[in-house]
């Protein structure tokens, strides 16, 4: 510390001046430093947030999965778990991996495997074309109606989503039933002399599924349809386009992402169904959700019911990059 007199006005006035030693340097943030630092805290936190989804999937979908794929390589026991164990400590430091690749084989083998995958993915099919049909009429009313109506029918379209899905298929069997409201209905007013067997049928089978899928179908059709611009179709008019090539041309072109979600949305939870067909599908309605059913609780083969679950995710895969794949190419050629 220095200090230095000044003399001002015949008054002494005493500064001191502080210096910093030479051996010391002034610690100095700039502005710049400051941005980086709050970049770096702005760039951590949202890094948090984003990594949120993916810890979630880990948690409760891959490492599920690999457990499942796990127990798929294992052999089948009398114990409890009963499944054998892969890895085996055999002394000095040695692990002895056992992999059974049995399990896959016996898809390939045995023909009831094959025809309960082929089964599914032709019930799911059909079900979602039919979904697709019926959903995207009612999802474009829905979109052209006026404001206040078209809340009532969006809120009629996920009422049945607030009772159980199993007290709605219960609810179809006894409107199914050979005694049941519609044959009973039939047979009041005379169309039909005996009641028409509509229960444990492809028929009723296809009938819930689309009951019970229908919303998913329409809620994203609608979603899309609801966004496209009015005006489009009202220039059209005024070219001289009737309404189907309007519809044709214009409005269907520009629903097909809708379309794919849709599809998406049913035809895959679709394929692994279990409910529908266990209680009202027919002898010829085997899906390989019943089988994944049987092999874990009737015959307790666990390796064998997850090689199924296995086998069934690899083939619902391959929708989902379809649909990835034609998502990419819409962004690309959207402006």
């Amino acid at each position: 510390m220095n200090v230095n007199s000044v003399k001002l006005n015949d008054q002494t006035i005493a500064i001191e001046e502080n210096r910093v030693p030479p051996t010391e340097k002034p610690v100095v943030r700039s502005g710049k430093l400051r941005h980086l630092l709050n970049a770096f805290e702005a760039r951590t936190w949202r890094n948090i947030v984003i990594g949120i989804p993916y810890i979630w999937m880990l948690l409760l979908f891959f490492l599920p999965f690999l457990y499942v794929f796990k127990i798929s390589l294992a052999e089948s026991i009398m114990a409890r778990p009963p499944f054998s164990t892969l890895f085996t400590w055999v002394g000095d430091a040695q692990v002895s991996i056992n992999l059974v690749f049995d399990n896959y084989l016996l898809l390939l083998q045995d023909a009831l495997y094959t025809t309960a995958y082929l089964n599914s993915l032709k019930i799911a099919f059909v079900a979602t074309l039919i979904c697709l049909i019926i959903g995207y009429i009612m999802a474009y009313g829905i979109a052209r109606a006026q404001p206040t109506m078209r809340n009532i029918l969006l809120l009629l379209v996920i009422l049945p989503f607030w009772t159980s899905f199993l007290l709605r298929v219960y609810a179809w069997m006894g409107l199914l039933a050979n005694h049941g409201i519609i044959n009973n209905l039939l047979l009041a007013i005379g169309l039909i002399d005996k009641p028409i067997q509509m229960m444990y049928t492809n028929f009723a089978m296809y009938v819930v599924f689309v009951y019970s899928f229908l919303p998913f179908m329409i809620l994203p059709l609608y979603a899309n349809l609801e966004k496209l611009d009015a005006t489009l179709d009202e220039a059209s008019a005024d070219l001289g386009a009737k309404p189907v090539t309007t519809f044709l041309t214009i409005t269907l072109p520009l629903s097909v992402p809708g379309i794919i979600a849709g599809c998406m949305l049913v035809f895959i939870p679709a394929v692994g169904e279990f409910v529908i067909p266990t209680l009202v599908g027919g002898p010829d309605s085997l899906m390989i959700g019943r089988m994944l059913f049987d092999e874990f609780f009737a015959n307790r083969d666990w390796p064998v019911a997850s090689a199924v679950a296995v086998v069934l995710l690899i083939l619902l895969v391959f929708p989902f990059m379809l649909y990835k794949h034609f998502s990419a190419k819409q962004e690309e050629r959207s402006p």
